[in-house]
């Protein structure tokens, strides 16, 4: 039994990565979370885009502890890589059917684009736009009628 505490005590969490700014006055570190919440939030706001989509195993994981513990999920759907001055951005998206799918994608670009580089001072190199989904009105999973009231 001591053996698994000791093997406990000697994982090591690994951080998660941060950009760190650096001024005169001072210093300003901004999580790779925060990046991705951004692009997130920026994608959402893009008319024609319906929701973002999970880009892995991991995020439908971390979406459906999300859900059950019903905290929203900002950066589902997006994966960023940033660097000391630098960010790139994928995001997957489910459009809404009738759109027209590059003009979505070029919005989505960007907006993510502006929104990061005016509150992260970060430059954007790339959105890389996934159009994977499609969203029909009408299509929505009906509920099933309750049994007993």
């Amino acid at each position: 039994m001591a053996k698994a505490a000791d093997d406990i005590e000697s994982v090591t969490l690994v951080p998660e990565h941060v950009t760190t700014l650096q001024s005169d006055k001072g210093k300003t570190i901004i999580a790779d979370s925060v990046v991705a919440k951004i692009a997130g939030l920026a994608s959402r706001e893009v008319e024609g885009v319906y929701s973002l989509v999970a880009t892995g195993l991991s995020q439908t994981v971390v979406g459906l502890a999300r859900a059950v513990t019903r905290q929203q999920s900002r950066d589902t759907g997006i994966i960023v890589e940033v660097g000391e001055r630098e960010a790139a951005v994928d995001v997957r998206i489910c459009a809404e059917y009738g759109v027209n799918l590059p003009a979505v994608a070029a919005a989505v670009r960007n907006n993510i684009i502006n929104r990061v580089e005016s509150m992260t001072g970060l430059i954007v190199k790339e959105v890389n736009v996934g159009v994977v989904d499609m969203y029909f009105p009408g299509e929505e999973a009906v509920a099933a009628p309750r049994r007993v009231e």
